[in-house]
């Protein structure tokens, strides 16, 4: 065993260093320490572009999903207008209907009023006739002015939608 032996020798004495040895230790040493400076230092040059990718998509993220936020209120607040211009031109449509019908049933009831006291049976003719021929006419032509009404009313409620499609084609439609 005489191995043993040895490695026990040199593990019992203290190794004797030099000043020159000690020297070299030490630029070892330091040549260790500044190559891990300049490894530290290159490792974070190389990450600062990749930071700076990194919070220019994160804002442009931001940016992005704000804008979607932004357009979606939008959105929202076109079809919420279209539904009150809607309304207001329906509630409209409605009371003139209604005043058209009136006036129908005012015209039929003085007929009716004015025949119980016609004196022959020609004159109940001619006020019948006058009521049907006065009835067609007011009914054509208010037929049109409620059609007339209701395009216009159409196109009023539609507008807020159709300058929002609008001005998504012109913001999503385009190539980023």
């Amino acid at each position: 065993m005489p191995i043993k032996k040895s490695v026990e020798a040199v593990v019992a004495e203290p190794l004797a260093l030099t000043d020159e040895s000690m020297s070299t230790v030490g630029k070892v040493a330091t040549t260790t320490a500044q190559a891990a400076d300049d490894m530290a230092r290159d490792a974070m040059d190389a990450e600062k572009p990749f930071l700076k990718a990194m919070k220019h998509t994160e804002k442009t993220m931001t940016k992005t999903a704000e804008e979607m936020v932004s357009f979606g209120q939008g959105n929202l607040e076109a079809f919420t207008k279209a539904g009150q211009i809607w309304a207001a031109g329906v509630q409209e449509l409605s009371k003139q209907f209604a005043a058209t019908a009136q006036a129908h049933v005012d015209q039929t009831v003085a007929t009716f009023k004015a025949l119980t006291t016609v004196k022959s049976f020609k004159e109940a003719v001619d006020l019948q006739s006058t009521l049907a021929r006065s009835t067609v006419e007011k009914a054509v032509a208010e037929t049109g002015k409620l059609t007339d009404a209701s395009l216009k009313l159409a196109e009023q409620a539609w507008a807020p939608v159709t300058a929002r499609v609008t001005l998504a084609v012109e913001k999503f439609g385009r190539p980023a």
